[in-house]
């Protein structure tokens, strides 16, 4: 039998490869769980004999590319992690991950949204922007299904998948006030970004549960960057009565404010503790290590794949699905009872 007239594997041919039985193939078809063992057999047995059937069909409906659209501000370290993450998930049913940076940028988003439209993804993947919002929903009345991650873009017709910003948060900062601290600040993102009010919040609904005074000058955004975390840890520490502990509400502005504590020779914990939002490989090599709330990224991937396809696979319409998921909280030593 020549190549071209070869018969296609079918999901029985799949089950008997893996050693499973029929409807464990299909629950993992459809992104429901499945045991480990399980899931392993059946990703070795698609790869090995090129199981497309699923997808094929649906993407000849749909004339699509058997594309997900993934549109990110920039790949930091959190959203090249989370394609990794997502792209290992989706290659095994035949999807690939194609990725577009936009720099928040509302043209570049426009740009973005319409060369995905114009290849036929199947679905976008994106961290919300408000000046997203209503091109967003003229290419989802189009059809378009599309998960929001990291940020939220209210009243869009879009499944969410989130990290639990407010509660790990508020667990962040309790941790510091049970140290013993009592004033405790922050340097926070943006008013704009979900992530960034929730986060913030979490901070207040610590300082609420520990009955600590809530003061106005220990609120300090840094708007997600290096240079803005330098400024603010500055600002904070030339108060007259400056904070023994500082939460960062990303490492992007704690790596800024570990820069201005080094070049002002503070120790921490000695001098100042201090904990991030966000877990990266360079807190393990800090002298102290910093403690720090890690975003799952590999839960966030299984959710977000499972959510795709959920809706690709079972022709499901646009959906208003919300899933939160709790941040890792890695004890390292950057945070220690406060100095008298």
């Amino acid at each position: 039998m020549s190549e071209t007239n070869k018969r296609q594997p079918t999901i029985t041919d799949v089950a008997e490869a893996a050693g499973v039985a029929i409807g464990t193939v299909s629950r993992y078809l459809n992104g429901l769980s499945i045991r480990t063992a399980n899931r392993l057999a059946i990703e070795q047995a698609i790869s090995e004999l090129g199981y497309r059937r699923n997808l094929v069909a649906v993407s000849m409906k749909r004339q699509s590319a058997q594309v997900v659209g993934m549109m990110v501000p920039a790949l930091t370290e959190f959203h090249a992690g989370l394609l990794d993450q997502l792209g290992r998930r989706l290659r095994p049913r035949g999807l690939a991950v194609m990725c577009f940076c936009h720099d928040q940028e509302e043209r570049t988003i426009a740009e973005g949204l319409e060369f995905f439209a114009g290849h036929r993804v199947e679905a976008v993947v994106m961290d919300g922007l408000a000046v997203a919002a209503p091109i967003l929903e003229r290419h989802v009345a189009d059809g378009l299904s599309v998960v929001l991650y990291d940020n939220d873009i209210p009243g869009l017709s879009a499944d969410r998948v989130f990290t639990n910003n407010r509660g790990s948060s508020e667990r962040l900062v309790s941790y510091l006030a049970e140290l013993g601290h009592s004033r405790v600040a922050t340097i926070a993102g943006r008013d704009e970004d979900s992530a960034g009010r929730e986060r913030l919040m979490g901070y207040q609904d610590a300082l609420e549960v520990q009955r600590l005074p809530r003061r106005e000058e220990y609120v300090r955004a840094g708007y997600w960057t290096e240079a803005g975390g330098y400024a603010a840890m500055r600002d904070l520490l030339a108060l007259p009565e400056p904070p023994t502990a500082v939460f960062s509400a990303n490492y992007n502005m704690t790596m800024g404010a570990l820069r201005w504590l080094r070049e002002q020779k503070l120790d921490v914990p000695g001098d100042l503790s201090l904990v991030s939002f966000d877990d990266v490989p360079a807190w393990t090599i800090h002298p102290a290590g910093i403690t720090a709330a890690g975003q799952p990224l590999e839960q966030l991937a299984d959710t977000i794949a499972s959510t795709l396809l959920d809706r690709l696979e079972m022709g499901l319409p646009a959906g208003r699905r919300t899933l939160r998921i709790d941040a890792n909280i890695t004890l390292r030593g950057s945070a220690g009872n406060p100095r008298t």
